[in-house]
């Protein structure tokens, strides 16, 4: 027994039996880091089916709501070039909504709206803002481009930001265009918040002829600079393998190309961005490096900066009163361009499209 207990000491204490047991316990490690990872996919998952129940109980009432698959082009970085599949188009999910009391005999202008966050979804969080567009009657697509939660590791790691998600977006208008004959095809608009602004911006610069108009707010809008003031477990979700891969230091060049201040020449669309200077997510100074680009460019577009307005980030998208009121202005610039049927221009309009009263 004393030979055996020996034999255990050795194996434990010695630098063999140490390193043995630091081996065994990084391999723990790194399965039940897997494993935790899979079980946040499927949460998402499980989140994101409990969303879809809600939005139509916040927003039946005056929109047909739909959920759709569609596709748009194959990834841009394939992990095994060769394999089956290799090459073929991403498929992703896309919601519709279409306000009730529209005369499908009619045409009626179509807003596409990505969400934002870096890997996020259309949630409820915009129940009032889709409410607000029902009234006036645009058709609103919004699309889960590649990268979206609540699809799975394999959507997830799909990520292409300020890349082919682009794309995706705009390939959610195209599915209206083809699939709806009442969404008039010449009222285009596109608005985002966020990472939303960025895909946004970045739609009006590559597709210019596809939007009439656009709404940027809070955009990231330099991610060469938004990598130096970042944590680096924020710099992370870019330089995974599976996504960019690069740090913005080992690839300026590939940042760049992915960021709307740098693209500033190609804008074409009307537009009016919104900023706010305390937004704790997206710097101002990224915004004004935008702004700075377009008047350099000699571009024609409207901005404003609001000074420490209550919310920060989501400034223009709560409930709040003065909230409301800027978005009576968003709404007001949109429909120069859009003509819907009905507008909202005042705070009244907004308070009667938020809630059940019947309209006329």
């Amino acid at each position: 027994m004393r030979t055996k207990i020996l034999i255990w000491i050795f194996i434990f204490v010695s630098p063999f039996g140490i390193t043995k047991a630091q081996s065994q316990i990084k391999k723990e490690l790194k399965e039940l880091k897997n494993y935790n990872e899979h079980l946040e996919h499927r949460l998402n998952r499980l989140q994101k089916m409990i969303d879809d129940v809600i939005w139509f109980q916040r927003v039946g009432d005056v929109a047909y709501i739909d959920k759709v698959y569609i596709a748009g082009p194959p990834k841009w970085k394939e992990k095994n070039p060769t394999a089956q599949g290799a090459g073929n188009p991403v498929k992703f999910w896309a919601y519709i909504f279409i306000p009730k009391d529209i005369n499908p005999n009619k045409t009626y202008p179509l807003i596409v709206f990505p969400h934002g966050g870096v890997h996020s979804n259309f949630t409820t969080y915009y129940t009032h803002i889709i409410r607000e567009l029902m009234y006036q009657r645009y058709i609103v697509v919004a699309a889960e481009y590649r990268g979206s939660t609540g699809y799975g590791e394999e959507h997830y790691k799909k990520i292409d930001y300020g890349g082919r998600e682009i794309e995706d977006v705009d390939a959610s208008r195209q599915y209206v265009l083809d699939n709806y004959p009442f969404a008039d095809k010449n009222r285009v608009g596109i608005i985002g918040w966020s990472h939303g602004g960025l895909i946004t911006l970045m739609n009006i610069f590559n597709h210019p002829k596809h939007y009439k108009v656009a709404f940027a707010g809070v955009p990231v809008s330099d991610l060469i600079a938004r990598m130096g003031y970042k944590t680096q477990a924020y710099r992370n979700l870019y330089e995974a393998d599976y996504h960019i891969g690069q740090s913005a230091y080992e690839n300026v060049q590939e940042y760049r190309r992915r960021s709307p201040a740098w693209n500033a020449e190609k804008l074409q669309t009307p537009l009016l961005i919104h900023t706010n200077t305390n937004d704790a997510d997206v710097n101002v100074l990224e915004v004004e490096h935008l702004i700075q680009a377009l008047k350099a460019a000699g571009k024609k577009f409207k901005y404003k900066i609001f000074k420490n307005v209550p919310g920060g980030h989501s400034f223009d998208r709560m409930d709040r009163k003065q909230a409301k009121e800027i978005r009576v202005s968003i709404y007001k610039f949109l429909a120069q361009y859009l003509h819907p049927s009905r507008e909202i221009k005042s705070l009244n309009d907004i308070n009667r499209a938020a809630y059940f009263f019947k309209l006329k």
